[in-house]
């Protein structure tokens, strides 16, 4: 019967090609949607852990947690410095990771901030930051990489770089070129934002905005003339806090958020991208019925090519009657026929979306600082997979059942 069937969808090499790609397609797509869900997902929930508090100035917990956390968007107000001081002395904060955003080098953000970024920021499963190669930043121009800066602009340590005012790839921002920065450290890779950052302390981020005003250049400062400025920051970006224990967390963020110096936001890490995937949800159902109606319009197509077959296909079936083949046997061979194209259809589907996250992961981890991975097909996307193959089947029994009503004589008077 294997044989027979083979020699059948041979002859119809061009149909069967045409529904093999509608329905690889149709469950490309589908899994390429769930893939990216899933995988985002995870890889937002692993950018940050043991922080108990995002703070920033008063803004949405959405916005707040992307611009400090995952270095998208920009914030909307500074927190003045001496209002961060005095809130890292709370009573139950434990550590504070002070945070100041807006420049950049080549596309890639920068981070301002001090020792305790290397000491208490976590990621994943509570792991700590570490270094590939070289040290911390110690001396005003130090400058330590994330991996994927290194890797992608091809530094080393000890090389100079000099960095731009402004965030972002697309526009030309005016040079710090007067101030360049000594590569020191290269982070060990995280598959983080921090992969993509560059890491300075918060004095050289005072020091290569002196003698700038509302984002332009009014005068020049030579390295000795830095030496007559204090160089203590005047504004930060945003803060992490870590706290002595989870019991004074509202506490902590009730002082924070009810502060009358400034207005600011204290947002909870986990509740912010739990109101992400909220605000996202309407989109992942929308996406998850197109690709549902997607594999749906594959296995209808399927479903037309092996109808639409079995007017030229009575003779075939004839002569397998005639020869000793019983409705039973006529049956099984186009119900094998559907399944086998559902499975060939399902696994080219499944190669299909591989090579399609193989392709976009570069530009996905550049982009957005998604990572995306090579899977074998767990969960919601097995589920899916076994779905088209038992639809597919399924759908296989309404050809298979016309052919199995033809009788001998039907396809003995078919004109040769």
């Amino acid at each position: 019967m294997l044989s027979l069937m083979l020699k059948s969808l041979r002859n119809r090499l061009t149909s069967v090609c045409l529904t093999l790609t509608v329905i690889a397609i149709a469950v490309a797509l589908f899994i390429g949607v769930e893939v990216v869900r899933n995988q985002a997902k995870q890889s937002f929930a692993n950018t940050i852990s043991g922080t108990d508090l995002v703070v920033g100035a008063r803004s949405g917990n959405i916005n707040l947690l992307l611009y400090s956390v995952f270095r998208l968007g920009n914030a909307t107000n500074n927190i003045g410095y001496d209002t961060y001081e005095r809130l890292a002395q709370t009573r139950g904060v434990a550590w504070t990771i002070p945070l100041s955003l807006g420049d950049s080098h080549r596309g890639y953000r920068v981070v301002g901030t001090n020792q305790d970024y290397f000491t208490h920021y976590q990621f994943g499963q509570r792991q700590s930051l570490s270094l590939a190669q070289g040290e911390q930043f110690d001396s005003l121009f130090d400058v330590v990489l994330g991996a994927e800066v290194a890797r992608k602009l091809g530094y080393d340590l000890g090389e100079e770089i000099v960095l731009s005012h402004g965030a972002g790839a697309s526009v030309s921002f005016s040079e710090h070129d007067d101030m360049p920065f000594t590569v020191v450290g290269i982070l060990a890779a995280t598959g983080t934002p921090v992969d993509r950052s560059l890491h300075v302390s918060l004095e050289a981020i005072e020091a290569i905005h002196v003698g700038w005003q509302g984002g332009t250049q009014t005068h020049a400062v030579n390295l000795d003339q830095l030496e007559q400025f204090d160089l203590t920051p005047k504004t930060i970006t945003a803060f992490l806090v870590g706290l002595e224990s989870k019991f004074q967390l509202l506490n902590v963020q009730r002082a924070i958020n009810t502060n009358r110096s400034e207005p600011l936001s204290a947002v909870l890490p986990g509740m912010a991208l739990a109101e992400l995937w909220t605000l996202l949800d309407q989109a992942e159902k929308a996406l998850a019925i197109v690709a549902g109606f997607v594999v749906a319009v594959g296995l209808t197509g399927m479903l037309t090519t092996l109808l639409a077959s079995l007017s030229e296909r009575r003779r075939e079936m004839a002569i397998l009657r005639a020869m000793g083949a019983g409705p039973r046997h006529v049956f099984l061979l186009l119900w094998v026929e559907a399944a086998a194209l559902a499975l060939v259809g399902t696994i080219l589907g499944y190669l299909l979306a591989q090579l399609c996250l193989l392709a976009l992961a570069p530009y996905a981890l550049a982009q957005y600082g998604l990572v995306l991975s090579l899977a074998a097909p767990t969960g919601s996307v097995a589920w899916m997979m076994l779905s088209v193959q038992v639809a597919g089947s399924l759908a296989g029994i309404i050809p298979a059942w016309r052919a199995y009503r033809h009788t001998l004589a039907d396809g003995l008077t078919q004109r040769l």
